[in-house]
């Protein structure tokens, strides 16, 4: 049984650990700790993109990190209980800190410091003493005028045998320490009413979940719907032209949730300019809006940094997207020797089940369409679309760009061009599997070449590599096109070959060489076409490797000149197969043939059974508009207002104090004599000059 002594013990030990935590929590050095903290989790958060579908972070991360980052709550860093409990110390040890010394600094600026002593005052640094014909009374009323009239209040003391004239300047200095560290709750406060931690609790307590399907927003059930009373939010709504909208979407981690709004928003058009870079310029939305209660309607136009204010909520034009323009294109087949084309429309965001004639099938996913692009071709980049991992003969790669002229080599004009319409689509097949391409409607003119550009990639972070297909005499693809199906067909490969031996050796008696010769073309052609694994250049350079290291540049200027003329002849008999004339073999069509040949290489690497080419589209524009409810702005705006005037008194107004202690002239003449002593918190040039005025004015006569 505890005795009243032991319990008394205990009280004090508590009272003091309890005392010993209040002044930890309120000193500098955990605050400091703390702000550290914040500063780095505030990294992090800026860093790495905050709020973004969980496949985003592990198509960036991989599992494993992806599951760390996760525990750690990095992909939501400002609403990790962490973060909220290191602000909420934070708040708590700013709060306590003002709590403890506010009224000190109060009772400081109100206090005098009249209890000093004559003793005292000649200990300070800065100090001055004069006689004055004046009596105590006169003399000590006289400084306080002098005094009054330099900017300080002063007080006159009696202290029996002396009269003191305790002065002061700039008591408000405590204000900026007790405004700043205000203004840290405060903005704390705000932030937090601006949070989504009033969404956290209705996830919590209220049964909201986020929505992870897909459907037509007004069929979304109410446990995933936030009412209009929600106090706090920011979500986006796309709206396309002639469309309306009264809902916002909230991204969260696994899904999304709706926010309903009070009215409805209808996009009548919106307004886009674009500087030469191909940047925005400008965009805004004509927009009528319709109150739910009044019925009322009116007009309003949204523009960047130009928000609709209405009902306490505010509406930013944030972006814009395409809304579902409708696409008309012709697909060409990539593979084998087809040569019939097909047509295919579709509609951006939505899907194309496409069935090949081989049997197999696939959903053409059509992800973006721009009706203009500003691009510098002449940026240095790659826009093969060879794979620069592939096993090649380097020498013999080198070797091949100095006879067939580089597909990848831009030149030297950094001029910005407007290349016309592009879409951008991804192509599924049913193992769930699928490449995005990018395909531009028009040729462009590159290294003095007019091509396609047939962009692909096979992850979204990936920048596209693009085959670039030579425009025809016609300005088309069918040229090519013509050539890649005759590379696959076999029979048109051996006519070919028996046409180049024919040119070649067109004299008689020469049987037995041309034989060979035509042997020698149809086998180029065949490791060309891919009869093996692979085909192309780097199939060339594989059978190339085969031949002794002395013999291998002697062996490729032969291999090259055969393959060159058989190709040459492969164009003319598919021509001729398909009842055309032949070509003119002049340098235009030599170029296009040199082109055809490195794109031929290139496409093994396209990875896609089909090349869609645009034809035609009709634009349907949306915007995407921000609309927030921000409680805590104004609490915000608050706390920043204290913190300027709390940052301005620290630093640019400085406290003063001034004390004259005056007494009786030891001469018995009736005149005083005077001792002043000044002091400061911080000392600065400044303030010796204030004090060398003030121990010049104070003693003079009149």
């Amino acid at each position: 049984m505890s005795t009243p002594s032991t319990t008394g013990i205990e009280l004090k030990t508590r009272r003091r650990a309890l005392a010993e935590t209040v002044e930890l929590v309120s000193s500098m050095r955990f605050a400091i700790s703390l702000l550290t903290l914040i500063a780095i989790a505030s990294m992090i958060g800026t860093v790495l993109k905050q709020n973004e579908p969980m496949p985003s972070y592990v198509n960036q991360f991989g599992p494993f990190w992806f599951e760390v980052f996760h525990k750690l709550s990095l992909y939501a860093v400002y609403s990790a209980w962490w973060f909220l409990l290191i602000m909420a110390f934070l708040v708590a040890s700013t709060s306590l800190c003002i709590v403890r010394n506010a009224p000190k600094m109060l009772k400081d600026m109100r206090s005098w410091r009249d209890n000093v002593r004559e003793q005292s005052l000649r200990n300070f640094h800065h100090k001055g003493e004069w006689r004055s014909p004046l009596a105590r009374a006169a003399l000590a009323q006289q400084t306080v005028a002098r005094l009054e009239d330099a900017g300080y209040k002063a007080k006159v003391v009696d202290k029996g045998h002396a009269t003191l004239v305790a002065a002061k300047r700039g008591a408000a200095n405590k204000f900026g320490y007790i405004f700043a560290h205000s203004a840290i709750v405060i903005i704390c406060i705000g932030g937090f009413l601006d949070s989504d931690m009033p969404i956290r609790f209705q996830q919590w307590f209220m049964g909201k979940t986020p929505f992870a399907g897909s459907g037509v927003i007004a069929d979304i059930p109410e446990k995933h719907r936030l009412s209009l009373s929600n106090p706090t939010f920011r979500g986006n709504t796309m709206i396309p032209e002639g469309s309306s909208s009264n809902a916002a979407v909230i991204p969260q981690a696994t899904g999304v949730l709706i926010q309903d709004l009070p009215f409805t928003i209808s996009l009548k058009k919106f307004h886009i300019d674009f500087y030469s870079t191909g940047m925005p310029k400008l965009f805004a939305s004509d927009v009528v809006i319709k109150d739910h209660e009044s019925g009322a309607s009116f007009a309003a136009t949204i523009k960047v940094n130009e928000p609709l204010l209405y009902k306490g909520l505010a509406v930013y034009q944030s972006s814009f997207e395409d809304g579902g323009s409708k696409l008309k294109l012709t697909g060409f087949p990539m593979t084998g020797s087809a040569t019939a084309r097909f047509d295919i429309a579709g509609e951006v965001s939505g899907s194309t089940p496409l069935a090949l004639a081989s049997g197999e099938a696939y959903t053409v996913e059509w992800s973006g369409f721009r009706p203009f692009n500003v691009e510098n071709l002449a940026a240095g980049q790659d826009v093969r679309a060879v794979s620069k991992t592939a096993s090649l003969n380097e020498q013999f790669a080198v070797g091949l760009d100095k006879r067939l002229g580089s597909a990848a080599k831009n030149a030297n004009n950094k001029d910005l061009k407007n290349v016309g319409p592009s879409v951008q689509y991804k192509l599924r097949d049913k193992t769930g599997q699928a490449r995005e391409y990018q395909n531009y409607m028009q040729p462009v003119s590159v290294d003095g070449a007019t091509v396609f550009l047939a962009g692909m990639r096979v992850n979204p972070g990936d920048p596209f590599s693009f085959l670039r297909i030579p425009a025809d005499d016609g300005h088309s693809v069918n040229e090519w096109m013509r050539l890649r199906a005759a590379l696959q067909d076999p029979v048109l490969r051996g006519q070919a070959a028996a046409r180049y031996a024919q040119r070649a050796m067109p004299q008689a008696g020469a049987e037995a060489l041309r034989l060979q010769l035509q042997e020698s073309a149809a086998k180029s052609l065949g490791i060309f076409a891919g009869d093996g694994k692979d085909g192309g250049f780097l199939a060339i350079s594989r059978f190339l490797e085969k031949i002794p290291a002395a013999e291998q540049e002697k062996a490729a200027d032969i291999f090259m000149k055969i393959l060159n003329g058989s190709l040459w002849d492969l164009w003319q008999a598919a021509r001729a197969k398909d009842g055309l004339a032949p070509v003119a073999g002049d340098q235009v069509h030599g170029r296009f043939l040199q082109l055809a040949t490195n794109a031929l290489s290139d496409s093994f690497f396209y990875g896609a059974p089909v090349y869609l080419q645009l034809d035609d589209f009709t634009e349907i524009k949306a915007s995407v508009l921000q609309v927030t409810r921000s409680p805590g702005k104004s609490v915000v705006y608050l706390g920043c207002l204290f913190l300027v005037l709390g940052v301005f008194a620290m630093f640019y107004i400085r406290e003063r104090r001034l004390w004259v202690w005056i007494k009786d002239g030891a001469d018995g003449s009736g005149g005083a004599e005077a001792l002043m002593a000044m002091s400061t918190q911080r000392k600065t040039l400044d303030f010796e000059k204030e004090f060398e005025a003030l121990k010049a004015k104070l003693p003079q006569s009149a």
